[in-house]
């Protein structure tokens, strides 16, 4: 997690999205520890089931919810639980968004992340700028 992530504890969003939020984390936590293939169909399943993509300003809405709900559970919520979230959550809402699994660059750490993006826009909810480039390996 992030320095940006860990104090991400501001409420966001209307209630709608707050409740998606909070049933997305349930649902991402409960994909992540199923072989991942069955976490690839559920996120392909989902992303048919968002008509539209969503707008980028409600996509950091609903990550910024997704980040607050997982301060409220015992157990590890990092980028891939919330990136996760946040796309169920979208799904659960009508819309959708794209997980993505990659790299971040930096100029001094690189690491393995997830994150959540509006097609066409880039990553949702990640800091960019400063030197930060986010490169996916693989794209659903």
């Amino acid at each position: 997690m992030t320095s940006i992530e860990a104090y991400a504890t501001t409420r966001t969003g209307t209630f709608p999205e707050r409740l998606a939020a909070a049933v997305g984390l349930l649902l991402a936590l409960a994909l992540l520890r199923l072989p991942f293939r069955h976490t690839v169909r559920a996120v392909r399943w989902a992303r048919r089931a968002g008509r539209r993509p969503l707008a980028p300003e409600r996509a950091e809405a609903l990550i910024a919810a997704v980040r607050h709900a997982g301060h409220l559970w015992p157990v590890r919520c990092a980028c891939a639980e919330t990136s996760l979230g946040a796309v169920l959550a979208a799904a659960l809402l009508g819309r959708r968004l794209a997980w993505c699994l990659g790299a971040r660059f930096a100029p001094p750490p690189t690491a393995y992340h997830a994150w959540a993006e509006v097609p066409g826009h880039g990553p949702v909810g990640e800091y960019t700028t400063g030197g930060w480039h986010h490169h996916a390996a693989l794209v659903i």
